[in-house]
């Protein structure tokens, strides 16, 4: 068999080795039994749907980074295990679409050199497992965190014209193989096959733009403010979630609001505290092991006050940032201690910013007395009411009438002929599509959505007209002055109209140059 033009035999030969893991030892050797049969176009096509499916995932597993730090903490509930999973999500990722990507490239390679596609059996083996790792992957995503899906949406609206232009970058390059194949192939059936259907693929992605919304598609001038910050416990990536520190360091960020949450101790004391369990960001383990599985409500303020919470902030590091921290922020790290309402009540009212808290556990006996301790704080604190912004559903009313200068802060959405129309709503960033969001706006009420981490989010939010985001990267959304992209509808349809031009020449110079 003579070398197809262009291709070296060296180059051929290592191709086919690598692929096939059979070695060519003389330039004229026959190779009747490497002919690339039906079989192995069906493993090239399961290869290349390989590739496709880790692919999307590795689009899911980037999406998810932003509420990733949720799984996190769930694990730690039910293992009592910290670790960093996104980087075990992204190495992973990484080695499965590394692997199918390789042998896609060495495949077309192949092809386009006139080699048999001959898979060896142990890729065979390492791609069906790759595509079994995968739909595990996807299927624990359904049934654990079906969230996420609504979320992979959302970021459609940001990602889908870039998606665009890359989804018709590579059908276009993938012409040149294809060319190759149809040229050499001598079923007329399989060509007719082929060609019809990549020109169908074609045509949808040329007019898919036709189908593509975003927000961020739109006038300079319509761009709504930039939303305000909501330090998420503080702000978590720079100081341990829910200490005065972390308070602190949220004022330096600019944020607007300061989001915790509040249980109350044994003796009546209101303070932060997030987990039902102090065992994440406290060492009760070691000061009072006997008693670490208990509800936090179960100590008094005393026992409280011994506690250390900041030192797992070092020896976990739940954020990447933590290794950048300064000297100084190490040792103010190791002497935070839990803070009661009061103390985040005086910085607040002293650095002229809110706070905004859920009262836990709402399913406690003496909830209602809870809600008492912790509204007397309030109104004994001397910060202006309205900067107080109440979260907690049981015994609203009661709140109400005691300190109607209160912002009340629902986390629903408003129901029809509804009484007393919402002002304020908190939600899952999953909750409301961008034209939900702009009905609100429009009807001044103001939309606080959680926990927004990634700038691609941020922007989506942003265009779309959210009031507020609740986030731990606070330091990073502070530093963006505007989305990470904004387009005039004009600007992309004249990219649309280059884009689909400039592919369509260059798969018609693909077919005329290989025939």
């Amino acid at each position: 068999m003579a070398d197809p033009p262009g291709c070296c035999y060296p180059c051929a030969t290592c191709l086919l080795c690598l692929y096939s893991c059979q070695w060519i030892t003389t330039k004229k050797e026959k190779r009747k039994d490497l002919r690339t049969t039906k079989c192995d176009c069906s493993w090239f096509l399961f290869l290349f749907c390989v590739f496709l499916f880790t692919l999307v995932w590795l689009y899911f597993a980037i999406i998810i980074l932003n509420d990733f730090h949720n799984f996190n903490e769930f694990i730690f509930k039910q293992r009592k295990l910290w670790l960093d999973w996104s980087l075990v999500l992204l190495i992973a990722t990484a080695v499965l679409i590394t692997y199918s990507a390789v042998l896609l490239v060495l495949a077309l390679f192949l092809q386009l050199c006139g080699q048999p596609l001959k898979l060896h059996w142990l890729h065979k083996t390492l791609l069906i497992l790759t595509a079994l790792v995968v739909a595990a992957a996807f299927t624990g995503l359904g049934i654990k965190w079906a969230e996420e899906w609504r979320s992979a949406r959302i970021s459609l609206q940001a990602t889908g014209p870039f998606l665009h232009i890359g989804i018709v970058g590579g059908m276009t390059l993938l012409a040149w193989p294809l060319a190759s194949f149809i040229y050499r192939t001598r079923n007329t059936g399989l060509k007719v096959f082929l060609l019809l259907l990549y020109c169908l693929v074609m045509i949808v992605l040329y007019l898919a733009p036709l189908g593509i919304t975003s927000p961020c598609i739109m006038e300079e001038n319509q761009l709504p403010h930039k939303p305000a910050l909501v330090g998420h416990r503080g702000a978590p990536m720079l100081a341990p979630e829910n200490t005065l520190m972390s308070l602190h360091k949220a004022v330096g960020c600019d944020v607007q609001v300061f989001e915790t949450d509040v249980m109350v101790s044994a003796d009546g004391v209101p303070f932060l505290m997030h987990d039902e369990e102090l065992s994440r960001t406290t060492n009760v383990q070691a000061v009072f092991p006997e008693r670490a599985a208990l509800n936090s409500t179960a100590f008094n303020w005393t026992d409280l006050q011994q506690l250390d919470a900041g030192s797992w902030f070092l020896e976990r590091r739940p954020f990447p940032t933590v290794q950048s921290l300064s000297a100084g922020d190490h040792y103010l790290a190791t002497k935070q201690r839990i803070p009661s309402l009061e103390q985040a009540l005086e910085v607040a009212k002293q650095s002229n910013i809110s706070i905004m808290f859920d009262l836990r556990p709402e399913n406690h006996s003496d909830y209602q007395s809870f809600v008492n301790a912790t509204l007397e704080v309030i109104l004994q604190s001397g910060i202006p009411l309205q900067q107080v912004l109440w979260l907690p559903d049981g015994f609203r009313e009661q709140v109400k009438q005691r300190a109607p200068g209160i912002k009340q802060v629902y986390g629903r959405k408003r129901l029809q002929n509804e009484k007393e129309p919402l002002m304020h709503v908190n939600l899952p960033y999953q909750d409301m599509s961008s034209e939900e969001i702009r009905q609100y706006r429009q009807d001044n009420i103001s939309v606080n959505l959680y926990v927004v981490n990634q700038p691609w989010l941020f922007s989506v939010l942003w265009c779309s007209g959210v009031s507020s985001v609740t986030t731990n990267a606070c330091q990073v959304l502070k530093e963006m002055k505007h989305p990470i992209w904004l387009l005039p509808s004009s600007t992309y349809l004249m990219i649309w109209i280059v884009i689909d031009c400039t592919s369509f020449l260059a798969i018609l110079w693909a077919f005329l140059l290989l025939k």
